[in-house]
């Protein structure tokens, strides 16, 4: 299969939302990135339209189709009947108008093609002895069946679809034709391509309306009428019934739209629970006028419906017939490889994934896969990854932060705008002698700590960091910091025990002021001794100095 379907991989975000929407997981991640398997892909485009980084993307044939136009043979349209309810109020004759403005040869519509597989449908329930008929106008269901259930392939209708039957109804008209068919269908590219010969290229409404307003070209809103035009249902929900003249005794008529709706119809028939049944199958929810790239973001499903509705007329085309050989088109088996894991390789993964028991499969869906199961398997074929798994990256990502959180000798305290408590953590309560967490989880936090600091961290935006405080209810100091998380619009409070530090200095303060207080008193007691030694030494010294003098003087007479 050629690569319809290309990844812009720098816009892939790893967001699983394309796997998630893929009916038949046909995508595999690696290194961050979504790939596509051609293989398995049924081309639903489910993928294209749900990507929320538009990473996907279909390849463009404007430039083939412009070579076609160059080369000098007639060019001719086959337009599928959901043109109406893309392009608003333009009917055939204006979008005739505008695409021979581009050098087309002419247009028709695919609806003409419609009216002969209808009219094969009927003469197969009529002259046929089947037991079940499914339509074979949607490729991605023949791609579905052909791939994921061969069982089923004898009941397929072996008939072209309506772009191939109009398409060769043109070639047979005008053998020098080349032919281009324009739609809101991803998956008519791959039929183009297999069938080789019958449709040379293939347009999404997309690519025509980005074309024409290159070239600055307006189609005229005008809208003709045609009695003769039934055919032009066929795009909707039940549009091929619509058309069917639905009298095969016996037989069931039903339409399905949606692969998954399908998928069930297929099981219930492998399974032997439905027969005698014709079934309308369509893989986009609303049929074909809820295509993939029906401009993707113009859908608007009543509005689609009652566009193609009012535009569609009462009675069949006029058309000739062809011969029964003409319209008829093998389908073969495609085999997807599926490499499957025996139970022991599923388990040893769903181990890898924490999955130890039954009860830890939750079987989310957040990986886009819908059991824990299907995970593994796909794990193991090399289309997933074991990080793609969200419950055990948060259950992890958790494991380690708790951990730390629990561990960390701090105070931890997490307050919402309304300041009610959203964690706290083991060194937290037992500062604050708090039991259990649940005892404070979504109270006010004024029940356990004074709010002013928190008020006003909230208030102000400024954070506060090392703040020493003493909680006088819980006869504790602590140093804490107060910081506000915007992004996230939380608080959150650390908080160091600082008590014993606090104690401890307190101490040695009270020590340095008594051993301060005794020094002095020993200063004082030491003045007054050398104060009163000094006085003794003075009142001698006296009294010598006298007694000499005398004593001189007594000589001096003799």
């Amino acid at each position: 299969m050629s690569d319809y379907l290309k990844l812009k991989k720098s816009n892939c975000k790893n967001c699983y939302k394309c796997i998630r929407h893929c009916p038949v997981k046909s995508i595999r991640f690696s290194g961050n990135q979504a790939h596509i398997i051609g293989d398995e892909c049924i081309l639903c485009g489910h993928c294209f339209v749900v990507c929320p980084q538009n990473a996907k993307e279909i390849v463009n044939d404007t430039e083939k189709v412009k070579v076609l136009l160059e080369s000098g043979v007639p060019v001719i349209v086959s337009l599928a009947p959901s043109f109406i309810a893309n392009y608003d109020g333009v009917g055939i004759e204006s979008m005739r108008a505008a695409l021979k403005k581009l050098g087309f040869f002419d247009v028709e519509e695919t609806a003409l093609g419609a009216t002969v597989v209808k009219k094969e449908y009927e003469r197969m329930l009529k002259e046929e002895n089947r037991d079940i008929i499914i339509s074979s106008c949607c490729h991605s269901v023949n791609l579905l069946i052909q791939k994921y259930y061969p069982q089923e392939l004898a009941y397929l209708a072996d008939v072209v679809s309506p772009m191939q039957a109009h398409c060769l109804d043109i070639k047979k008209r005008n053998p020098l034709a080349k032919t281009v068919f324009i739609g809101p269908c991803l998956s008519k590219k791959d039929e183009a391509d297999r069938f080789k010969g019958i449709v040379d290229a293939v347009l999404t409404f997309e690519e025509l309306t980005t074309w024409l307003k290159a070239e600055n070209i307006v189609p005229e809103k005008e809208i003709e009428v045609n009695q003769n035009s039934r055919a032009r249902f066929f795009p909707t929900a039940g549009g091929i019934l619509k058309t069917m003249v639905q009298d095969a005794p016996g037989y069931t008529y039903l339409a399905l739209d949606g692969v998954e709706n399908c998928i069930e119809a297929l099981k219930d028939i492998e399974n032997g629970k439905i027969h005698k049944c014709f079934i309308e199958m369509s893989a986009c929810s609303g049929s074909c006028s809820g295509g993939p790239v029906m401009e993707k973001f113009h859908r608007s499903p009543v509005r689609d419906y009652m566009s193609i509705a009012n535009y569609a007329g009462k009675f069949d085309f006029d058309i000739d017939q062809p011969q029964i050989s003409e319209v008829r088109k093998p389908f073969e088996v495609i085999s997807p490889q599926f490499k499957m894991p025996s139970e022991t390789e599923i388990s040893a993964i769903l181990r890898q994934m924490g999955k130890i028991k039954p009860t830890d499969e939750l079987n989310c869906g957040s990986c886009g896969y819908n059991t824990c199961r299907e995970k593994a398997v796909a794990i193991y074929q090399g289309k997933a990854e074991i990080s793609m798994c969200l419950p055990f990256l948060k259950e992890k990502a958790e494991s380690f932060s708790d951990n730390i959180v629990n561990n960390t000798p701090n105070g931890l305290i997490v307050l919402n705008e309304n300041l009610e408590v959203q964690q706290i953590n083991n060194a937290a309560r037992k500062i604050m002698n708090i039991r259990y967490a649940s005892d404070v989880l979504g109270e006010q936090v004024i029940r356990i700590l004074d709010p002013k600091v928190f008020v006003n961290v909230l208030s102000t935006g400024s954070d506060i960091r090392d703040q020493r405080i003493y909680l006088a209810e819980y006869k504790k100091y602590v140093e804490q910091t107060v910081i506000y998380d915007r992004d996230y619009h939380l608080l959150i409070c650390i908080m160091s025990d600082v008590t014993d530090e606090q104690t401890e200095r307190e101490k040695k303060e009270k020590i340095s002021r008594q051993t301060v207080e005794i020094a002095d008193k020993v200063v004082d007691k030491q003045m007054r001794i050398v104060q009163e030694i000094a006085s003794l030494l003075g009142e001698t010294a006296a009294e010598t100095k006298i007694a000499l003098t005398k004593l001189k003087e007594s000589i001096a007479d003799e």
